[in-house]
């Protein structure tokens, strides 16, 4: 199968790792697999290209840099589209954004019969908007429809009119994140920690998470506060960049007399996996940008248990009472939650392990590109259904 995969977003964002682990996973089947993104707007920057090129999937077209839709100013980027299509053969354009997926439909429409089958990531866990415009690009105007996982695929059906839809959870890098990998080492935990102003003996709830008020600071800043008052050895450690985070964190720490044990571990990169298994539990309150909550995951892989809401996909990924807990979004119930798995060890233990056996069946490439897969063969039979 030949699969083109089309994003219109240079950054390394949330959405990013699942579309390019799914094309390791894809050329790992044998499928010709490319990829159409936009360059990085200067050298240096962590982007989509650099790290396709890092995975041997190295740009074969370069489309603008947006995220509006024009009418007009995507001319360009949709006669060069269209163009490949014709000249790959390609079977399958997997888009991931709003503005690639309505190039790809304009694109693949001026090849009339012998178009490709359009299929779209929904990255979000929230249901697709029933507005006219959702209907018109989510309906008929696409093939196959990816949702972030098998309860939000049903949630979105209806919108489908019985066209194909599949929900899979995203793809993480099953061997850098695993329990003994380096980052995991007992030394390398010791300095991370200290590094971090954590000392061996310290009870650390971690979190990632970008700074937004939709993520529910307040609810995690809250539920510290009670869970420093059982357990003063307890520590909350977040990582995550976030323009809002004096306002929706760093002071009501201050505020509530904890600040000391709140640690702000800011962006990680080349250390992020040994921040991770600084943590000794982890927790998730609401999904951002990337609805397949891909830190969850890797937490997941790396053998810690995890202490999350029943927002989104949360509750599919994390099996409540074998590979974490599932909260209210109380204060107390999380602070309780938190404490009853601290203060637990073999508990702790025993879901870790739970966490990483699921992530192997689950959370990695090969998985996400079977159900994918399955996606795109639904999808191209119902094309081929309608020109005939």
């Amino acid at each position: 199968m030949r699969i083109l995969h089309l994003t219109s977003d240079w950054k390394w964002t949330g959405p990013a790792e699942p579309m390019l682990r799914l094309g390791v996973g894809q050329r790992a089947k044998g499928h010709d697999v490319a990829l159409a993104c936009p360059e990085p707007p200067a050298p240096g920057s962590r982007s989509v290209a650099e790290e396709a090129r890092a995975l041997g999937l190295a740009p074969m077209l370069e489309v603008s840099n947006g995220r509006g839709v024009g009418v007009f100013s995507d001319r360009a980027d949709i006669e060069a589209l269209s163009g490949s299509l014709r000249d790959r053969s390609i079977d399958v354009v997997h888009t991931w954004h709003t503005r690639d997926h309505v190039i790809a439909v304009r694109a693949a429409a001026r090849l009339g019969r012998d178009r490709p089958a359009v299929v779209r990531s929904y990255r979000s866990a929230e249901r697709i908007s029933r507005a006219p415009w959702s209907r018109w690009l989510f309906g008929a105007r696409t093939d196959g429809l990816l949702c972030v996982s098998p309860e939000t695929a049903r949630w979105n059906a209806g919108l489908r009119g019985g066209r194909p839809i599949r929900g899979a959870f995203g793809a993480v890098d099953l061997d850098r994140f695993r329990p003994d990998a380096p980052a995991a080492d007992a030394r390398v935990r010791s300095e991370t920690r200290a590094a971090l102003g954590l000392r061996g003996e310290d009870a650390v709830v971690g979190i990632v998470a970008r700074a937004q008020p939709h993520r529910r600071f307040d609810l995690l800043i809250d539920a510290a506060a009670r869970l420093l008052a059982r357990r003063p050895e307890a520590r909350l450690l977040v990582v995550g960049r976030g323009t809002r985070r004096e306002a929706l964190a760093e002071r009501p720490a201050r505020e509530l007399g904890i600040a000391d044990r709140v640690i702000f571990a800011g962006y990680r990169n080349t250390d992020y996996a040994a921040v991770l298994h600084a943590m000794d539990l982890f927790t998730f309150l609401v999904p951002g940008s990337d609805g397949t909550c891909r830190a969850l995951l890797e937490a997941a892989a790396s053998g810690i248990p995890a202490v999350v809401t029943r927002r989104g996909a949360l509750p599919e990924i994390v099996v409540d009472g074998e590979t974490g807990v599932l909260v209210d979004e109380q204060p107390d119930a999380l602070a309780e939650a938190w404490d009853a798995v601290l203060g637990d060890a073999d508990r702790r233990r025993r879901m870790g392990a739970a966490a990483r056996a699921r992530a192997t069946r689950c959370f990695g490439a090969a998985c996400f590109a079977d159900a994918v897969e399955a996606l795109y063969v639904d999808a191209l039979d119902a094309a081929h259904r309608r020109r005939a």
